[in-house]
């Protein structure tokens, strides 16, 4: 079974083709640090070849969502040192996702302060989940030139945080309609500066934060993730096709590690505009660097995945939630655990670190 195979990614061996992706669950304290659950949950996962942490804020300014961690503090560095010192010692690898909410946040959560995002325009269609409850998106502040670069500079900073609290490398959250995406799609994006009114200059902001992580960290060490059709958080592309086969053409000319490649969900059309391409296909064999596919694989369709030769690695969500073992549980051919989806978010160790492993 290729998943189950040895592989390399960037400088470390991978005791196999499986990655945890990244999933929020909300379960640090009100500062932001991860505490003993947190431990357990990642360690119990270990058996991963690769771990990818819920995302990290980069700073204060990053915050979106309530009980999510961050890495721009001392005493959040030596949080996360716990984690990692304890996955290294199950044989683990660990990667840090580097998070900037842009709009998809709320004052409530930010001590009073609107988030801010490329231009004013509020997500629609949706609420966001906060300390007090579902509320409706505010309608962002506009970021300025000097912020932009003070952004960027705070990715660099949190790469080298992450590096410090001894992640193996991190990996730019450009997915899931958080800020690098929306520098990217229309519905975001009204700039007519250096950072929109342009396929190029709108993937500016992506390619000069993925510049600053490859010089504060190494170029073995840091990946990015992308969702080119995914509509999550009010993104729309004028040309998401074109717009992402840019972007791909000027990652191939930096020296990075690997790509993870979000798919829309397999199991719903895509958004209107945006063709029935299967993205793996489509821009996973234009990309030169590791291609890791994401999103909605399970046993037989992941390893028919690496069969084609495009992706290297698996990435599954939802899959590892409930399943801590999977590795095992495919090797068995066993059965999978159900995750309970009222305690996804938030909470306690139940729906956390409770789900037991298989046993035949």
């Amino acid at each position: 079974m290729k998943l189950l195979e040895k592989t390399q990614l960037g400088d470390v061996i991978l005791k196999n083709r499986m990655a945890m992706a990244a999933m929020t669950r909300g379960r640090t304290d009100i500062n932001g640090l991860v505490g003993d659950m947190t431990i357990e949950y990642y360690t119990q996962r270990a058996g991963a070849g690769l771990l990818f942490t819920e995302a990290i804020r980069i700073s204060e300014e990053a915050t979106g969502s309530p009980f999510t961690p961050g890495i721009f503090t001392g005493r959040q560095i030596e949080a996360w040192k716990k984690v990692t010192t304890a996955v290294h010692d199950k044989g683990g690898v660990i990667i840090a996702q580097l998070w900037h909410t842009g709009r998809m946040g709320h004052s409530v959560d930010r001590k009073g302060k609107l988030p801010f995002a490329p231009s004013p325009l509020p997500i629609r269609g949706m609420q966001h989940f906060t300390s007090r409850g579902r509320k409706d998106y505010e309608v962002p502040r506009e970021m300025t030139i000097p912020e932009i670069e003070q952004t960027i500079k705070d990715f660099g900073q949190a790469a080298k945080n992450a590096m410090a609290a001894g992640f193996d490398g991190v990996q730019l959250h450009a997915a899931n309609g958080y800020l690098p995406n929306q520098f990217l799609a229309e519905s975001a994006n009204q700039r007519t500066d250096d950072y929109g009114g342009s396929i190029p200059d709108n993937c500016r902001f992506v390619l000069e934060v993925m510049k600053e992580l490859i010089g504060a960290v190494g170029s073995e060490k840091v990946g990015i993730k992308i969702s080119p059709f995914n509509p999550y958080g009010d993104i729309v592309l004028d040309n998401p096709a074109d717009t992402y086969m840019y972007l791909i053409e000027e990652l191939n000319k930096l020296d990075f590690s690997y790509v993870e490649l979000m798919r829309y969900s397999p199991h719903s059309a895509s958004p209107e505009n945006y063709g029935a391409d299967n993205e793996i296909e489509l821009f996973g064999r234009k990309i030169r660097q590791t291609v890791i596919a994401n999103a909605g694989y399970d046993k037989v369709s992941a390893e028919a995945e690496l069969e084609k030769g495009i992706a290297k690695l698996i990435s599954f969500g939802k899959l590892y939630i409930a399943n801590p073992d999977l590795p095992e549980r495919f090797k068995k051919n066993a059965s999978l655990s159900e995750p309970d989806s009222a305690t996804i978010y938030g909470g306690g160790k139940q729906g956390y670190i409770d789900y037991p492993p298989w046993k035949a």
